[in-house]
């Protein structure tokens, strides 16, 4: 029997949630319809996409495997839809994007995929630097949009932003690490472990204030400006990391795992946005690269 699209969306809903109650909350529906529907999903491929144990579910390799094919199977099934729903219109020209660091390859390149999808005749170029010097070249007029962490934009009288992706912090752990245990894991606990320091955007600004308002002074073990290397250090036991949820992966480059665990206390949110000039004339090509935005952040809200 082959899967169909309500498995793909129940699967993809317990791998964010976690959980097959989280799942059916934001479903509203069964928990029993969630769980026949990912058994039958894993008999008719033939893997575990889940370890199953008593805090709830862990999403297997396979799983993480199949859950990148599982969603872009329903983008493109609700881009066929909008396909057929509106009149599309010819859009040609020049659409020029800035991008951060730390979302260039976890948000853009999904909108980008969708965009160029839509809009073949648009010649796309987009560039990475840091927020500072992009909302130089957005006041400037010399990018139409940029697509970058907004929880720290600075000059927002010239500048207009839409959030299109909320992520909060949570705690990355090698497999088996002692915390990984505990029913409640405080920041104090976190500043008694030595600590991968991420330092693109305002990562490392927020990790740091956060550690020294509850008076912990970090044991910093590593700084660096790869989330790739994060994910290799955490994974060998070099130490923990302090990181938003939207840059979590489970599996290093090596294949190794990583564990991820809420936090106790007021932590910060890391709000992803699209900025542009305030009161600038968009052209149709950066006016359509909103509209796909917007369409892409409510489908992951449904």
């Amino acid at each position: 029997m082959a899967f169909t699209l309500r498995q793909l969306q129940y699967f993809i809903a317990v791998a964010e949630q976690g959980t097959v109650s989280g799942a059916a909350q934001m479903l509203s529906i069964s928990q029993s319809s969630i769980t026949e529907a990912i058994k039958e999903l894993e008999s008719d491929l033939g893997v575990a996409l889940f370890e199953r144990h008593s805090r709830g579910l862990t999403i297997t390799h396979n799983g993480h495997q199949f859950l990148r094919h599982a969603t872009n199977i329903l983008s493109q099934v609700s881009d066929a839809r909008r396909a057929f729903s509106e009149q599309k219109q010819d859009v040609s020209g020049a659409l020029n994007l800035g991008v951060t660091s730390l979302v260039a390859g976890y948000v853009l390149s999904d909108l980008l995929r969708r965009y160029r999808r839509a809009y073949p005749g648009v010649d796309v170029t987009a560039m990475e630097d840091n927020g500072s010097y992009l909302e130089h070249l957005l006041v400037g007029g010399e990018l139409d949009i940029a697509v970058m962490t907004i929880s720290n934009l600075r000059d927002r009288m010239a500048l207009q932003a839409e959030i299109i992706e909320t992520s909060p912090y949570r705690l990355w752990l090698p497999m088996g690490h002692k915390l990984g245990g505990a029913d409640i894991i405080s920041v104090k606990d976190i500043a008694r472990e030595p600590l991968i320091m991420l330092t693109v955007d305002e990562i490392e600004e927020n990790t740091g204030k956060l550690l020294t308002a509850l008076g912990a002074k970090p044991h910093v073990a590593f700084r660096t400006r790869s989330v790739e290397a994060v994910r290799s250090l955490v994974a060998t036991g070099a130490g923990v990391a302090l990181l938003p949820d939207l840059v979590y992966r489970p599996w290093s480059l090596e294949g190794d795992r990583i564990e991820s665990r809420d936090v106790s206390g007021a932590l910060p949110v890391v709000q992803v946005g699209l900025v542009w000039r305030r009161g600038s004339s968009l052209p149709t090509a950066a006016r359509e690269f909103l509209r796909i935005a917007e369409t892409a952040r409510a489908v992951r809200d449904r």
